[in-house]
């Protein structure tokens, strides 16, 4: 069973004016995840200046890295100290100069961005009203007796509003079109130029904005455009100059500022959960692995020589809650840990539920999907995805081998059950033992589920509900009886007696357990009794039948085989074939996702939901300036 590393709170006293050594100390260190401080007796924030200092001078100097580009990699010495508040201080200002410096050419280049940007316009304007080869600003004089619009409407109400148009004495003509939209001019006479505005609305014109730019004829506004561009380009060159001489003036510094903020970074973000103080102390609390103690002492040792004080406290049932989670995964197992981080992160000394999630999820996809074809031609385009997808990839070739397992007990390739004799069963022929085998395989996850749920309760300190409630020992004493009883009723001899007494004492004590636990007057306790005892039977009993889901979709991936190979056998050889193939596509595609979604909402709703809170929270340690550093 994977649980969370067994992790101590710490409290690290030392002087004030040391605290950005020591943040910057326990990032270098990699296992410490800030945290609140857990008692008032250090009522002051010592670190909250230190923080808004950093926070405005990192947001000055990413406006001008944008602005400047990179300074290349960053890269920290070991030795190198964490700057003091004076020395941010002094960096803001540096900054604050720096960016004023540069805000004339940060103006500059915006002002360029905004020309090209109108320039591509007019371009797109001037494409389409190439084609009239007309002068436009004589064309569309106010003072001329002749009105001219410009727009475009649908392709579909060309026709109508010409003939419309025309009845007015107005003349349209087209000029240009892009898919259904058709760019038109029309002209009339002016008197009768708001006569027609009716027409256009229910025609759907739209009028064509036009710049004064291209008030001209098209050649010379081409000629304006292009001499436009140019001078565009030459400014644009001027000022990559410009840029160029502020990076070589600027650039080392910054990336020396760089630098200082990714050092300081550490009291910056310890600062955020908490660094509490009071005079010339200062106090930063966290969380850090039991097993990594003796390494921290070793580092506070070597750097400060015995001028703190650490104080150590293990977590007790209180701290379940608010203690972060930390769990070491293997490689092989890591894929399938952000399938069960989307329902939520198990808290502190919480049972992890990704070992039995992976083993589960794919026993029931390969249960419900067993076919040799599909899962090798599943499994094949999860690897060749392997680049895009990343490490998930590997849950799509881990499922695929477990519907290739499964279609060789089966014995089903690419719907066809006659190619290979069945290893074990086949679901066509055997639909009843593959039902039983779908119900016996949720009893059993139903009972591990409620054992873990138990476990779960002792951690935490709640031992009643572990053993009285209905998710606890009395739940599980009451199903297993309710089971047996089941059992007994279709064979099982010498059940009946000792497994009604179970499932009697099991719902006896957990009736008790919720009459005592409510509290209410005398008849709302009957009824919330008689209701909490009434739902555990039935939670309980259609829990279990939602895994006859299993031996379903194993049943329908056969028949839609067998639908497939009936539509191609009254087609021809080609067909036969094509429809073969398309019909295997659509197996794997649409059936393959949807056994996907059910057996993770097995896992989700009949199996985390009963024991896995999900509202813990994960261990976060701090880092020297958001870089990679060794694993807690």
């Amino acid at each position: 069973m994977l649980r969370a590393e067994p992790l101590y709170r710490i409290q690290l006293v030392l002087l004030a004016s040391e605290t950005q050594d020591a943040a910057l100390a326990l990032a270098r260190f990699g296992a410490f995840n800030p945290a609140p401080a857990a008692s008032d007796a250090l009522a002051q924030a010592p670190a909250a200046v230190y923080r808004e200092a950093w926070l405005e001078a990192d947001a000055r100097l990413a406006k001008l890295l944008a602005q400047c580009g990179d300074t290349g990699p960053l890269e920290l010495p070991g030795e190198a100290e964490a700057p003091s508040l004076a020395d941010l201080g002094e960096l803001n200002a540096w900054l604050k100069e720096v960016w004023t410096a540069c805000l004339g050419c940060h103006d500059a280049t915006q002002r360029l961005d905004e020309a090209r940007a109108h320039l591509v316009a007019l371009e797109d304007t001037l494409a389409r009203l190439q084609r009239l080869d007309v002068d436009l600003g004589r064309l569309l004089r106010p003072d001329s007796l002749l009105a001219v619009r410009l727009g475009s409407l649908p392709a579909g109400s060309v026709r109508r509003l010409g003939d419309a148009l025309a009845l007015s004495g107005h003349l349209l003509s087209r000029f240009d079109q892009t898919g259904e939209q058709v760019y038109a001019v029309i002209a009339g006479p002016r008197a009768r130029h708001d006569e027609v505005q009716g027409l256009l609305a229910q025609a759907g014109w739209r009028e064509l904005e036009l710049p004064d730019e291209l008030r001209t004829h098209p050649q010379a506004a081409r000629a304006w455009l292009d001499a436009a561009r140019n001078r565009l380009e030459t400014q644009a060159g001027a000022q990559c100059e410009v840029l160029d001489g502020l990076r070589g003036r600027f650039g080392p510094r910054l990336h020396e500022a760089r630098q200082r903020l990714a050092l300081a970074r550490p009291l910056a973000e310890a600062a955020r959960t908490g660094v509490r103080g009071q005079g010339g102390l200062a106090a930063l609390t966290g969380w850090v692995p039991q097993r990594r103690l003796a390494a921290l002492r070793a580092t506070l040792d070597a750097r400060f020589h015995g001028r703190y004080w650490l104080d150590l406290h293990e977590p007790g049932p209180r701290d379940v809650a608010i203690a972060p989670s930390l769990v070491r995964y293997p490689a092989w197992l890591a894929p399938f840990v952000p399938l069960v981080k989307s329902y939520g992160v198990p808290r502190y000394g919480e049972f992890d539920p990704t070992l039995p999630f992976a083993f589960a999820w794919l026993l029931l996809f390969g249960a419900m999907f067993g076919d040799v074809g599909h899962g090798a031609v599943i499994a094949i385009l999860a690897a060749a995805l392997l680049p895009r997808l990343g490490r998930i990839a590997w849950v799509g070739v881990a499922a695929g081998g477990a519907s290739m397992l499964f279609g060789l007990l089966y014995g089903s390739v690419f719907g066809y059950e006659t190619l290979i004799e069945p290893l074990w069963l086949s679901p066509l022929h055997d639909p009843i033992r593959v039902l039983t085998l779908a119900v016996g395989f949720g009893v059993g996850f139903i009972v591990f589920t409620l054992l873990v749920n138990a476990f779960n309760k002792a951690v935490a300190g709640h031992a009643r509900e572990a053993l009285f409630d209905s998710g606890g020992v009395a739940g599980l004493a009451f199903y297993l009886g309710a089971v047996g009883v089941f059992a007994s009723l279709t064979g099982a001899s010498g059940l009946l007696q000792p497994s009604a007494w179970l499932a009697g004492a099991g719902l006896a004590i957990i009736a008790v357990f919720k009459w005592v636990e409510a509290k209410a007057a005398l008849g709302e306790r009957i009824l919330v009794t008689a209701i909490e005892t009434l739902e555990t039977g039935i939670g309980l009993f259609s829990n279990t039948l939602s895994f006859m889901r299993v031996a379903a979709f194993s049943l329908n991936h056969v028949a839609l085989a067998l639908a497939v190979f009936t539509l191609a056998g009254g087609l021809g050889t080609a067909g036969h074939w094509i429809a073969i193939a398309l019909g295997n596509v659509v197996i794997i595609v649409l059936e393959g996702a949807i056994v996907a979604i059910q057996a993770m909402r097995l896992m989700y709703y009949e199996g985390f939901s009963r024991f896995f809170n999900g509202d813990g929270t994960e261990f976060v340690p701090l880092r020297v300036g958001g870089l990679a550093s060794s694993k807690p």
